[in-house]
């Protein structure tokens, strides 16, 4: 497995995905009907915004259905030949501090077809010298409390547990884990 760029050659195997119910935000399952929308409008612009260091795509919608700027990200695509997930990296120039609605420097899903296969370790992995390049002491990473698979994916990477927290009612609420990766 490994990280690509967006390009026209996957897109066919991420539609794919989402057909078969696959959705980019696991907290917001519309999401996957709202990709394929973008994807039938304008294959081009869809890609292009995969890759958006400078925070210049529409909004963002939250769980709960409210919209938050977008900070700059980028988003890489899990391949083994096929489309088997993605990980993304946001952040906010000039500090390692999140805004409120941004519980995390990284985010990333695996298609349930292709998980326990080490995909998430493996993508975490290949993310954070990435994540290094944009100068950052460090990058944080939230999950469930209950999500042990994603803390485990999380820990494989160096991640450190800062704090047990409450989601904000915009991302649902409930009970979150917040891991830190120093890069030495």
């Amino acid at each position: 497995m490994e990280l690509v760029r967006p390009a026209e050659e996957h897109l066919a195997s991420y539609r794919d995905a989402l057909v078969r119910g696959w959705a980019p935000d696991t907290k917001r399952p519309t999401s996957g009907a709202e990709e394929l929308a973008r994807i039938e409008t304008d294959p081009a612009a869809f890609l292009a915004l995969q890759d958006d260091r400078e925070g210049k795509a529409p909004p963002i919608t939250l769980p709960d259905g409210s919209t938050a700027p977008r900070l700059p990200g980028v988003r890489l695509w899990m391949w083994d030949g096929a489309f088997c997930g993605s990980i993304g990296f946001r952040w906010q120039p000039g500090t390692t501090a999140l805004p409120p609605y941004c519980l995390g420097h990284i985010g990333y899903g695996v298609v349930p077809w292709k998980r326990r296969l080490g995909y998430a370790t493996r993508a975490l992995g290949l993310m954070l010298p990435f994540a290094r390049e944009f100068g950052l002491p460090f990058v944080e990473i939230t999950t469930d409390a209950s999500n042990t698979a994603s803390q485990r994916v999380i820990a494989r990477n160096g991640g450190v547990l800062v704090e047990a927290f409450t989601k904000p009612a915009a991302h649902g609420g409930g009970d979150g884990l917040r891991f830190r990766i120093h890069f030495s």
